[in-house]
C-alpha cells in the first residue's frame, strides 16, 4: 500500500489596520486553504486553522486584510558547495 504524501501549505496572513502579519504552515493543499478563508469571509464567521505544530489559529474574517498561501518548500540543512 503505498503512503500519501503530506501535502503543507506556508499561509501567511495580514491583519487589517495593522502592520501584522501571521505566518504559519498549514498540513493542507493551497486549494483547501483557500477555501476554508472563503468560507470564512463569505458566511461572517471567524478563520479556524490548525497548524503543523497543532496550534490553533483563530482571525476575526472582518481582521482579514490579504492572504498569502504557497507550496511549503523543502527544509535544507547543512552546507553545500556552490
Amino acid at each position: 500500500m503505498a503512503k500519501e504524501a503530506k501535502t503543507t501549505t506556508d499561509l501567511r496572513i495580514g491583519i487589517a489596520d495593522t502592520g501584522v502579519d501571521l505566518v504559519y504552515e498549514i498540513d493542507h493543499s493551497i486549494e483547501k486553504v483557500i477555501a476554508k478563508v472563503q468560507e470564512a469571509l463569505d458566511s461572517g464567521k471567524t478563520l479556524s486553522l490548525t497548524d503543523t505544530k497543532g496550534r490553533q489559529i483563530l482571525v476575526p474574517h472582518s481582521k482579514i486584510a490579504y492572504i498569502e498561501a504557497g507550496n511549503a518548500a523543502d527544509r535544507k540543512v547543512g552546507f553545500t558547495t556552490l
